[in-house]
């Protein structure tokens, strides 16, 4: 395990690409924290790293179809707007839906999950995220928590 976050801490001078889960969306938005740990203030200060570093945000269509589960569009827009300079939209491709599935069926983690690391890598991005189901998947794709990389 330690070898491998030795390899992001790498990649985190080498790229400025972050793939960011939904789930760190709804932690700022919602400002969200768990008994001891201030999510939503991580969440913000990620972002805010970004963009004031000129690094880059992707945003997938599968994160913005995971988004309209909770939020209306006018909010999923108020949500992105200050970090806009820094997103890039990227669509997942026919191909990596299905590396994914059989990914997701020899690691046993969830198709989405599975997306999200294909999409990433196929990025060059680091995934950031704090769901543990994506640690079936850090040998495919470098997973960094948003406190992490603050």
């Amino acid at each position: 395990m330690f070898a491998y976050f030795k390899d992001c801490h790498a990649l985190l001078i080498m790229g400025e690409r972050y793939y960011v889960d939904t789930n760190i969306w709804l932690d700022y938005l919602e400002n969200r924290s768990d008994r001891f740990r201030p999510l939503g203030d991580w969440a913000l200060a990620f972002l805010n790293m970004v963009s004031e570093t000129g690094g880059n945000i992707l945003l997938s269509d599968l994160v913005i179809k995971e988004l309209e589960r909770h939020l209306s569009p006018r909010s999923i827009k108020e949500l992105l707007e200050p970090f806009m300079e820094s997103i890039i939209f990227v669509k997942s491709a026919k191909s990596q839906v299905s590396e994914a599935l059989v990914l997701s069926r020899q690691r046993r983690v969830h198709f989405a999950d599975a997306l999200h690391a294909v999409i990433a890598r196929a990025e060059g991005a680091i995934l950031v995220s704090r769901d543990q189901h994506f640690m079936g998947l850090c040998d495919a794709v470098p997973i960094m928590k948003p406190e992490d990389l603050i």
